[in-house]
């Protein structure tokens, strides 16, 4: 029996030999056997192994899926909430995004786009609610800053307006007469000295002012940088130093003594959000659109270290009361926690996929050090350790 090889539906014999010697030589090299063997050989490739430690880097890194623990009942109500936030049935922190929050040694404040402060206790497990400062800012508030001793606050509202606020007794009350001399300051960031005594803003047109509160807000100093928008600021724990962060990019430091500019730091191209000194004022950390944590050495203005890992703007900075570790919160929803010492991230915290506006660092009790964290899923988190357990 003859056998008739087809190509496309013709069959060889029925055309020249020569064209059917040629299709036919076409046709050998695919036959059905290959694609059989060849897949056999890709299913017998060796396949990496995960080791266990690359696994465990990964949950450190928030990209594991954990389970939820550490629920308890809310004493006032009895609802069932997570250990170290506020119950969202009774306590209502605030109706809109948080965007500041500021630290005593007894209390945490946090301010949003709502028009009222809240003022929470820290030296119970609850973190209950022991005052609300309504009608603080009409049209809300996103910066809040206190003194470290608790005795005074500065709160930058939306509408453009400074108002100070005075604590006795865990108690806060408005400062009028320190805010009448503060009103048209126009800025849109403040730092307050540990001592709650100097204020110090930077403006949109990128001035950096310094008020003294000590004397009723009288303004002691205006630095000038190249007009562009001034979207942070802080103070060294010394007083040494007065930093701001710019829509540019660009990073400043100021000597607070001589009111001369001793570095214009370079790294970040794009908007700085926030930075914030070390206790002993040895480094600045600045980050924003960046993604980028860069530490500065502010002995010499040199970049020393870049930290990586958000996949979003860098929102809020806040340093362990001992330097040893730097919090950072992102757009990303996710918080960092930082070894100065190993300049890697021993951390991460990924219970939203919201914005985290701010984080702060709580007052040590004993030798546990926590903090706090707050943003778009307008809710305070508090978490007890250092590497956030």
């Amino acid at each position: 029996m003859a056998l008739r090889l087809s190509v496309s539906g013709v069959f060889l014999d029925s055309i020249p030999r020569s064209i059917g010697s040629s299709l036919w030589a076409i046709s050998l090299p695919v036959p059905s056997l290959l694609s059989d063997l060849w897949d056999s050989v890709l299913r017998a490739a060796p396949k990496k192994k995960t080791s266990h430690m690359k696994r465990r880097h990964r949950q450190l890194a928030g990209k594991a899926l954990k389970d939820v623990h550490g629920l308890s009942k809310c004493p006032a109500c009895g609802q069932i909430k997570r250990s170290h936030v506020l119950c969202p049935h009774c306590v209502k922190a605030h109706p809109v995004d948080i965007f500041s929050l500021a630290v005593t040694d007894t209390q945490i404040l946090s301010a949003s786009g709502a028009s009222s402060i809240k003022v929470h206790s820290t030296t119970d497990t609850d973190f209950r609610l022991v005052q609300s400062i309504d009608n603080a800012h009409k049209v809300g508030c996103h910066h809040l800053v206190t003194g470290a001793n608790g005795s005074r606050a500065v709160s930058a509202g939306f509408a453009g307006d400074l108002k100070a606020w005075s604590c006795e007794d865990g108690y806060w009350f408005a400062d009028n007469a320190t805010s009448a001399n503060l009103a048209g300051a126009d800025a849109w960031a403040v730092s307050l000295s540990l001592d709650g005594r100097y204020l110090a803003g930077v403006t949109q047109n990128g001035h950096i002012k310094v008020w003294d509160l000590g004397a009723n807000g009288a303004l002691i100093r205006d630095h000038e940088t190249k007009g562009s928008f001034g979207t942070c600021i802080d103070l060294s724990a010394d007083g040494r130093f007065i930093a701001s962060g710019h829509e540019n990019g660009a990073v400043y430091i100021f000597s607070a003594e001589t009111g001369r500019m001793p570095f214009s730091l370079s790294g970040l191209v794009k908007p700085v959000r926030t930075l914030a000194f070390s206790p002993g004022g040895r480094i600045l950390a600045a980050a924003g659109d960046s993604k980028v944590i860069v530490l500065y050495d502010t002995a010499s203005g040199e970049q020393i270290a870049n930290l990586s890992g958000h996949s979003a703007w860098i929102l809020s900075l806040s340093w362990s009361h001992t330097g040893e570790y730097l919090l950072s919160g992102s757009f990303d929803g996710k918080v960092k926690v930082w070894s100065i010492d190993t300049k890697t991230c021993v951390a991460t915290h990924s219970e939203t996929e919201k914005a985290v506006w701010s984080v702060k660092w709580l007052p040590k009790i004993g030798r546990t050090e926590g903090f706090a964290t707050a943003g778009a899923n307008r809710s305070v988190a508090f978490y007890r350790e250092a590497t956030g357990g």
